[in-house]
């Protein structure tokens, strides 16, 4: 598959596409990457060597692999994703934004796994910002994420403005979130024509403080004319440790604290079990997957979703999956 990139993250020096680029702050770079899907891919899989198969390498006919990635010029850039649009009638883009701990190659293989498994009839692309790629760098990465919203806001404004795609889907998840929902308020508030672009705004499992998105971030999304969706789940190791790190309830987290509000539709993803951290079941499970099939190819909004049913609380109304 042909996944687009924005990043700015360092250049290393070193040409081997997983390593072309490194964890360290750089200037905004542009690019595109071919992902292999190996034929008898699983949904929600990324598929990678296994010690239990006596498996020592990637090997594309069996993996999730990033075979090639290269660099352009933000001109070439630009007509090469739209052309890429072009051949799609739906004149669509999927815009990925990955959180901490994710390197240059795993975003990549990520948007390429999650672009096949949607069956997204469009360009993927994906905004690559310098996280440490690993569990000790957790600090580091808040302050980059937060470093790089300038350059993300400075993206999606020229990337909906240039790009030729009339819908736009913006999937955000974990820490990337943070970036992801400013960087759209910002674009939305200094050019309110190019909301209309974007088709849906998607946070998966966003580490943001609850209050800080109820109170403002929400606000300032509020130009845009579908409501966002946010998938959260009190199973979710990782955003128990953040919330434990920061002293304050995440924007991902259900039970009490889940997030209910006018123009959210909130889904409560709890019974979703994807292993020990549970972080990433928005791209591993099918159920997931599947929800946002509906969501992004049928256009189909939580209540008209088959896979969820409606839960009203007092704070008001959110989904479940259905068992």
């Amino acid at each position: 598959m042909r996944v687009f990139f924005a990043t700015n993250r360092e250049l290393s020096g070193d040409r081997h596409p997983a390593r072309l680029f490194g964890n360290m702050r750089g200037t905004l770079r542009y690019g595109s990457c071919e992902v292999s899907i190996p034929r008898d891919h699983r949904m929600g899989e990324l598929e990678c060597p296994s010690l239990l198969r006596l498996e020592l390498r990637q090997d594309p006919d069996q993996h999730v692999v990033l075979m090639s990635a290269e660099t352009a010029e933000r001109d070439a850039f630009m007509e090469r994703l739209k052309q890429a649009i072009a051949l799609h009638g739906s004149r669509s883009a999927l815009l990925f934004i990955h959180g901490y701990r994710t390197t240059f190659e795993d975003a990549a293989r990520r948007t390429g796994q999650l672009a096949y498994d949607l069956g997204f009839p469009g360009a993927p692309v994906f905004f690559s910002w310098p996280s440490q790629g690993k569990l000790s760098g957790y600090i580091v990465d808040e302050a980059n994420v937060e470093w790089a919203q300038a350059d993300l806001a400075a993206f999606l404004a020229d990337f909906l403005q240039q790009s030729d795609a009339e819908h736009v889907y913006l999937l955000a998840h974990s820490m990337g979130s943070r970036a992801m929902a400013r960087a759209t308020a910002s674009v939305i508030a200094a050019r309110p024509e190019l909301a209309g672009r974007i088709r849906e705004v998607i946070l998966a499992a966003p580490d943001i403080d609850a209050e800080v998105f109820r109170h403002q971030l929400l606000p300032a999304l509020a130009g845009r004319p579908t409501p966002l969706t946010l998938y959260a789940s009190s199973g979710d190791s990782a955003l128990r440790a953040s919330k434990a790190i920061h002293g304050y309830a995440r924007a991902g987290e259900s039970g009490p604290g889940l997030v209910v509000a006018p123009g959210v539709e909130t889904i409560d993803a709890s019974a979703v079990d994807t292993g020990f951290i549970r972080h990433a079941y928005f791209a591993e499970k099918r159920t997931a997957l599947s929800d946002m099939y509906y969501l992004i190819q049928k256009h189909a909004r939580a209540a008209e979703r088959f896979g969820l049913q409606a839960v009203d609380s007092a704070l008001g109304r959110y989904w479940t999956f259905r068992e």
